[in-house]
């Protein structure tokens, strides 16, 4: 292992759902303290903390009250969806500088019932989802003439790319099909705020929030926090031997955000920083997307995981409904995406989600996802998408490579 190398060496997540009696520091204790005993190390061993929270007021000094005070600088992040993979990097970045050489990244929230940006019907029923974004008909119909809300964003992106590539199918049961595959792969994952499998008809027959996604097909709000422990090659080096076994290398860790162009100043453009960031992780980790075992990617609704199977290079262009038609993103297929059961079932409690998302890959590259693992996982990668923009994606590889 060289000495610029970057390894994960803790990694955890809280269960996602609904936490009532408890407040995003007691979650993001949670996660950090199990992070910390994940990777053997405590927080005197922490260089830097970098601390990811969107809705306030929570902050990195305030977790360290709980934690651990011991004059390491604080990095409070907020980056839209990207929050928790901003915080990631930023411990990377510091570690790369030479700071310091081990570090600590964590992303919080508290989501349930809140209603992101405003209109949803939060509910007491754990089975009833909490889509995130804004209800209503103006979400679904005002297009190109200046979408702000997610759901509206999303669905036009979906159908926009059906159309560019002459898709004469089925649209809606299409996007219903997608999402009712993450389901099934949440029953798989006891962390995730939702574990049950849907039929299409369930999945067809919900609460439209933007024509094509119901209700089912959104990622849910909910509360979550995860964290991570970051070290240099050399300094692992100088650990256990179990320490070093269990260690994930970060091949790349790319963070992006939207070049200037006049159609998306009315509508956010979702693909081009993705595709920026995939073509820079890509590079950076010296690999091609035919390499990855696995793929965690931001389906905050299910329109945009379908486009980012483009957009991460996990198909031809335009390709995307021939990648989901031939099984290959199903657990047992031969690109899986989403084992988790995406942010649709997982949850997306927004500053976590970044780093839950590489929690997941880990958990693959290590052989601890139980019922969920995917045999022989090598190599992953995990993306996250915040409309402001922002994009984050991190190549991740297995230590026993």
């Amino acid at each position: 292992m060289a000495a610029d190398d970057i390894w994960i060496l803790g990694i955890r997540m809280t269960k996602f759902g609904k936490h009532p009696d408890r407040d995003t520091i007691d979650l993001a204790a949670e996660a950090t303290m199990a992070a910390l005993a994940d990777g053997g190390v405590t927080m005197g061993d922490m260089g830097i903390l970098a601390f990811g929270n969107l809705r306030g007021p929570s902050t990195g000094q305030m977790l360290q009250k709980q934690v651990g005070q011991t004059g390491i600088p604080v990095f409070n992040v907020a980056n839209a969806c990207a929050t928790g993979a901003t915080a990631l990097r930023t411990a990377i970045m510091a570690i790369k500088a030479g700071e310091c050489d081990m570090g600590l990244a964590v992303g919080v929230e508290k989501l349930a019932g809140a209603g992101l940006l405003s209109g949803n019907a939060a509910t007491s029923d754990d089975n009833v989802y909490e889509p995130s974004g804004r209800q209503g008909a103006v979400a679904a119909l005002d297009g190109r003439i200046g979408t702000v809300t997610m759901p509206g964003v999303f669905a036009q992106v979906g159908m926009e790319y059906l159309y560019n590539h002459d898709y004469t199918g089925a649209e809606f049961e299409l996007f219903a099909r997608i999402s009712q595959k993450n389901h099934a792969h949440s029953t798989l994952n006891p962390l995730a705020a939702y574990t049950m499998e849907m039929s299409l008809e369930q999945i067809m027959g919900d609460v439209m929030i933007a024509y094509p996604n119901p209700r089912s097909m959104c990622s849910a709000n909910c509360d979550g926090a995860a964290a991570a422990v970051v070290v240099s090659g050399e300094k692992l080096r100088t650990l256990s031997a179990e320490q070093q076994a269990r260690a994930i290398k970060v091949r790349a860790s790319v963070l992006t955000s939207d070049p200037w162009q006049e159609a998306c100043q009315v509508l956010r453009d979702v693909n081009t920083l993705t595709r920026a960031a995939a073509k820079q992780a890509y590079e950076a980790a010296g690999i091609g997307p035919e390499d990855l075992d696995l793929v965690e990617l931001h389906d905050c609704f299910a329109t945009a995981e379908l486009v980012h199977y483009d957009n991460l290079g996990l198909c031809e262009p335009g390709g995307a409904v021939d990648l989901f038609e031939s099984g290959a993103t199903n657990r047992n297929g031969s690109m899986p995406v989403n084992v988790s059961g995406g942010l649709e079932s997982k949850g997306h409690p927004i500053a976590a989600t970044g780093i839950a998302n590489v929690w997941e890959v880990c958990h693959h590259l290590r052989g601890e996802a139980g019922g969920r693992q995917i045999e022989g996982a090598r190599m992953g990668l995990a993306h996250v998408i915040g409309l402001g923009s922002a994009c984050g994606v991190h190549i991740l590889e297995s230590a026993s490579v």
